[in-house]
């Protein structure tokens, strides 16, 4: 079922968190926060919406380090109910699709509830401060991709982020596969 997040709360401040990566290295916020901002992503293995534009978030990822932004991707989904995206997988995948960025495991899904991520892919801008400036799509892409020009909404507003500290004022939320929350009462 599809999902799509809030609009995006100005300035709040990215909750910290210390998890897994694919490469075995556990990574705070501060490991992957770039000195012109950071870009968080929750994404997951086997997300029709994620797989759709896998190739535009590498893409966009290395351009933007590029410019002092730090980029990490965190996988919440439970594993048992979605064994697609068990750490091992996820760790064939960051190695199958040459990630450019840390794929981090967030086991207990409490950094997913911190972030009130809502759906894979989510994405959250952060200024040089670590304030939110950016929780829009990252372009018109679906479960099929969009066009090859179309306007790279993500991209777009995290280069004026990187630029000015600020986000675009209009955004237009992603939509993407629900988190797989695991069965503990949460909803």
């Amino acid at each position: 079922m599809a999902a799509a997040p809030p609009v995006c709360d100005f300035d709040w401040p990215a909750p910290d968190f210390s998890l897994l990566a694919t490469d075995g290295q556990v990574l705070s916020l501060a490991d992957v926060a770039g000195p012109n901002g950071t870009l968080i992503m929750f994404i997951c293995n086997h997300c029709p919406y994620v797989l759709a534009v896998l190739d535009r978030i590498k893409r966009d990822s290395a351009e933007l380090k590029t410019m002092g932004v730090g980029v990490a991707a965190i996988c919440s989904n439970d594993p048992i109910s979605h064994p697609d995206d068990s750490y091992e997988n996820m760790q064939a995948m960051a190695k199958r699709e040459a990630f450019p960025f840390p794929y981090l495991h967030d086991v207990d899904q409490s950094v997913a509830r911190a972030y009130g991520a809502v759906c894979t892919p989510d994405f959250f801008g952060f200024n040089a401060e670590l304030g939110l400036q950016y929780r829009g799509r990252l372009d018109v892409s679906r479960a099929q991709p969009g066009p090859a020009d179309a306007r790279r909404d993500l991209f777009e507003a995290m280069k004026q982020i990187a630029e000015t500290g600020n986000g675009p004022r209009d955004q237009t939320p992603s939509m993407g596969c629900s988190i797989k929350w695991k069965d503990t009462g949460w909803a």
